[in-house]
Formats: structure tokens, C-alpha cells, sequence
């Protein structure tokens, strides 16, 4: 088969307009599904939600709320079964905390260490969210992985106004946790006996704390604070009958 020149010369400029067409048919097509197509799928509330704690965690309250609004699952928890509200405890972020909260998030929610985000942020002296929580349906009878109270720790560590919100909310000054100790007890015992620790002594003795109760071995908050030499809080208890 033979071919002529004209012959030749109109396929050479068919081979030229194809090539010159090629990129342009690449760029359609990588601009989006064709006519018909499916969408891509939604991101699942349990994937958003995943994204919820770690938006959480590097503290960035926009992305939370986009997240949310996006139907990010609420109470999604992650390998240490924390909740958002959980991570936003942990970093004392009371914005994000404030607007978990709002939307419904579960402030008893306990991860694997016992820990719930009331019980936290009365234990590390978290004022603002420990009241969010108190607001929003907190467990006074809720217990640590001690067997203790919010307010147990709160003592131990000097938590003044914690100490005092959760007198206020009703928590009981008189639980014993499995070390035998209540949060007089533990004001004492792992306190260092300057101001912070006598004053929550004052107070927990004025919310009708038992200054007579003892530890498991049978010693009183008048012989632990004698033992130690912590003069204001021998004469505290002392005025309230201590033995």
C-alpha cells in the first residue's frame, strides 16, 4: 500500500492536534468526578470524633467547634478512653471544655484511670470547669481509682476554693477512701502544714468533719498533726473536741 504526499502530510497534522489536545483532556478529567458520578464519601461521627480529641488536645477550639458542627461524635473515646471533655480537662482548656459541655458532653465519663472530668478537675484544682461540671449534672458520689471523692484530693493538695465549691455542692467531708484516709486525713498526712492546708482543715472542720476519725491504724488527725508539728492545725481541731 502506497501513500500519497498529501496523504501524508494530513495524518502528520491529525498526530499534532491529538497531542496538543492531551493535556487539556487531563485537566478535565482531574477536575472532579465526571457528570453522574458519586460524591466522595462523608467522614463517619466516629472518625470526626477521633479528630474531636486530637483538635482537642493541640487546644484549638475552632476546629473543635467545626468538628462538632460537623457531627463529630460527642462521647467518642480514644485508646485511654478518654472522652473530648476528658482532653479538654486534662489541659484546664475551659473554652473547649464550655463548649463541650454545651452540646451535651458527659461530665461523669470515666477513662481508664478512673478519672472523670469532674473528678479531675477537682483533684488538680481546675476551678472554672469543676463548676461547669457541678452545673451540669457532676456525680458527688463519684469515686476515684483510690476510692475517694473530688474533694479528697482537693484537700491533699491545697486546693482552697476547690475545697469550698464542693463543700458548698454537698460533697460528703466524711468518706474514707482505701487508703483509710478521709480529706482531713489527707490534709494532714500529705499536706504540708502551711497556709493553703490549715485553712482547708478549718473549713472541712467547720463543714462537720470528724476530728475524732482515724486512719486505718487507729491514729487520729490530732496525733497526725501533732506527730508533724503543725501548731494551727492542733489548735483548730483541738477547739472542735479532737482527741
Amino acid at each position: 500500500m502506497t501513500f500519497s504526499s498529501a496523504g501524508l502530510r494530513l495524518s502528520a497534522a491529525l498526530a499534532l492536534a491529538l497531542c496538543a489536545a492531551a493535556p487539556n483532556v487531563a485537566f478535565a478529567q482531574s477536575n472532579g468526578p465526571a457528570p453522574g458520578a458519586a460524591a466522595p464519601a462523608r467522614q463517619s461521627s466516629s472518625a470526626l470524633g477521633r479528630q474531636l480529641i486530637a483538635a482537642t488536645d493541640a487546644g484549638n477550639a475552632a476546629e473543635a467547634a467545626r468538628l462538632l458542627a460537623a457531627g463529630a461524635e460527642l462521647e467518642w473515646r480514644d485508646g485511654r478512653q478518654r472522652t473530648a471533655l476528658m482532653a479538654a480537662t486534662q489541659r484546664n482548656n475551659v473554652e473547649i471544655a464550655r463548649l463541650l459541655i454545651a452540646r451535651g458532653a458527659d461530665v461523669n465519663a470515666k477513662d481508664n484511670n478512673f478519672d472523670s472530668p469532674y473528678l479531675l478537675a477537682g483533684a488538680s484544682g481546675y476551678l472554672d470547669i469543676l463548676k461547669l461540671t457541678l452545673a451540669n449534672g457532676a456525680n458527688l458520689k463519684s469515686l476515684n481509682r483510690f476510692g475517694g471523692t473530688a474533694l479528697i484530693p482537693a484537700c491533699e493538695r491545697g486546693h482552697v476554693e476547690v475545697v469550698a465549691t464542693l463543700i458548698a455542692a454537698g460533697v460528703a467531708v466524711d468518706q474514707v477512701n482505701r487508703l483509710g484516709w478521709t480529706c482531713l486525713l489527707e490534709a494532714i498526712i500529705l499536706g504540708d502544714g502551711g497556709p493553703r492546708q490549715t485553712e482547708i482543715v478549718r473549713r472541712a472542720v467547720a463543714a462537720g468533719a470528724n476530728v475524732n476519725l482515724a486512719d486505718g491504724d487507729g491514729v487520729t488527725p490530732l496525733a497526725h498533726a501533732t506527730k508533724r508539728g503543725y501548731a494551727d492545725i492542733v489548735a483548730i481541731l483541738r477547739s472542735k473536741g479532737a482527741r
